[in-house]
């Protein structure tokens, strides 16, 4: 095992329409895609894609949903070890001039304990927040065996407080900042505090304000992506940490800023295509983007 991703998964369905119905009402979509889903499954997913074989821990229920997300996932070469729920989490994602609205169906009442894996030969543990009961088993084990931690805190949920001390590279969202009352710099202070040696908060098409290992804090800009070729921006910020997953595994004694600028391109690939599979950046498209994107000033 090289890498570990640990999270919820989902199956999504995204359409992309002028209006949503109401009450009575029928209209017709003007397109949609059928996808993997979940901020944790869908890095682990970019990251093999970028040619690493991650292992994959969700929440997995015996129905065919499950059975979709299973044929994905091996088309990918992810393993995955389950953890039982009831019924497969869905989202019905809405994209819409930039933005999505998403509606969520979601099983996190779990039917047995998670599995323990052995990291031994791993390099990296990437989690989400989600299943905290494991996130922080694994947080700790890594820890211990010399594993680079990484998060995506996407929220506050529970026991990302306890969980934060155990991670080496945090990058938060905007919303996790608003949850917290904490400003931008704030959120770095408080990551500092908390012992993560690289982090960072993203903020959509403004980019990513982190600081690296020497405390530094500087500003990453966003690509800029023509506002008619943006076309679903749900899960770039997923492919984002898959990127920059990848990219430390490629070469974990690389700087951090490199990791960071080959996983940007990776998410300005992203919103140019609809549904999360679609979306997944090759390493050529990463490339392309690298050289036809300018930055945000």
């Amino acid at each position: 095992m090289d890498a570990l991703f640990i999270g919820h998964a989902y199956i999504d369905v995204s359409m992309i329409a002028d209006a949503l119905p109401h009450g009575d009402e029928k209209s017709v979509a003007k397109d949609y895609a059928v996808s993997f889903g979940g901020n944790s499954a869908t890095a682990a997913f970019a990251c093999a894609k970028l040619g690493q074989s991650p292992d994959l821990l969700i929440p997995v229920a015996r129905d065919w949903l499950a059975h979709m997300f299973l044929d994905m996932a091996a088309t990918y070469g992810l393993r995955v070890h389950s953890r039982r729920v009831a019924r497969s989490s869905l989202s019905f994602v809405f994209p819409h001039h930039g933005q999505r609205a998403i509606l969520r169906a979601r099983d996190d009442t779990y039917l047995q304990s998670f599995p323990r894996l052995d990291l031994t030969s791993a390099k990296l543990l990437h989690l989400d927040g989600h299943m905290g009961d494991a996130a922080l088993y694994y947080a700790k084990a890594a820890r211990e065996k010399g594993v680079l931690v990484s998060l995506d805190g996407g929220a506050l949920r529970p026991g990302l407080l306890e969980l934060l001390n155990f991670v080496d590279v945090a990058i938060v969202a905007k919303d996790l900042c608003r949850q917290m009352s904490l400003s931008e710099l704030e959120m770095l202070a408080f990551l500092k505090e908390k012992g993560c040696r690289v982090g960072g908060g993203t903020n959509g098409e403004k980019g990513l304000l982190w600081y690296d290992l020497d405390g530094d804090t500087q500003n990453l800009p966003a690509l800029h992506v023509p506002a008619e070729k943006v076309v679903d921006t749900s899960g770039a910020g997923d492919v984002f940490h898959g990127a920059y997953c990848a990219s430390f595994l490629d070469d974990p004694t690389a700087p951090w800023r490199e990791h960071f600028e080959f996983a940007n391109a990776a998410s300005a690939h992203k919103v140019q295509h609809l549904g999360n599979e679609a979306g997944l950046p090759s390493r050529s498209d990463i490339a392309l983007a690298r050289r036809r994107l300018d930055t945000v000033i």
